[in-house]
């Protein structure tokens, strides 16, 4: 059986790569924030976060391995949207070097066009992005939704939410909205907090 990592922001890291054209699908803004909701919904799947009045509370002590519990903690009660923006992008390079360090991608510095330094990541092992995209292909097409491992219902509600298209392409999408819609019920608010983000940031841009 192939290891993979354990952390749920690790997973949608990885799950973000495309092996065909061996770089990162998932970018930018949109890839930060469905890291930020993987980080928040591994803690309410675990107890450690609730939700009370549409925001996220502190819920059972434990683990907080991306400090974001401590954050919310630390706060007053704001909505599931602002804590997914927030700190998003330095939040990438937190799980990217995360896995850099576990041994589970090599980062390399080039140069785009020549001329703009930026980061290229490698998979070292494909066999770990197929093994999550299994476990999220069979959580969309495979047993009851009561049954799905909760992690890859998790994947695909976070997958669909972020439009990764590397996990859901937009046919996929759309032909599976019921099942992708229940496997999202299970995961808790964060998901569907990124879909709303992402489309509001659309419409405003759009003027």
């Amino acid at each position: 059986m192939i290891e993979t990592p354990d952390s749920l922001p690790a997973r949608m890291f990885l799950l973000a790569y495309d092996l065909r054209k061996q770089r990162m699908t998932t970018r930018g803004s949109h890839l930060g924030y469905v890291l930020r909701a993987a980080a928040l919904t591994e803690l309410y799947l675990d107890g450690r976060l609730g939700e009370d009045g549409r925001r996220p509370v502190p819920g059972t002590p434990g683990d907080d391995p991306y400090g974001v519990l401590a954050q919310i903690s630390a706060s007053r009660p704001r909505s599931w949207r602002y804590w997914i923006r927030k700190d998003s992008r330095a939040f990438v390079a937190t799980v990217r070097e995360e896995l850099r360090r576990g041994g589970w991608i090599r980062v390399t510095r080039h140069r785009t066009l020549g001329l703009f330094p930026s980061d290229r990541v490698t998979v070292k092992d494909p066999r770990v992005v197929k093994a999550l995209w299994g476990g999220a292909s069979s959580a969309l097409r495979g047993r009851p939704v009561a049954h799905v491992n909760s992690y890859d219902a998790a994947a695909v509600a976070l997958a669909a939410a972020g439009e990764m298209s590397s996990v859901l392409p937009g046919p996929d999408r759309r032909r599976y909205r019921r099942r992708i819609a229940e496997l999202t019920a299970r995961s808790g608010p964060a998901a569907p907090a990124v879909r709303k983000l992402i489309s509001a940031e659309r419409a405003a841009a759009a003027g």
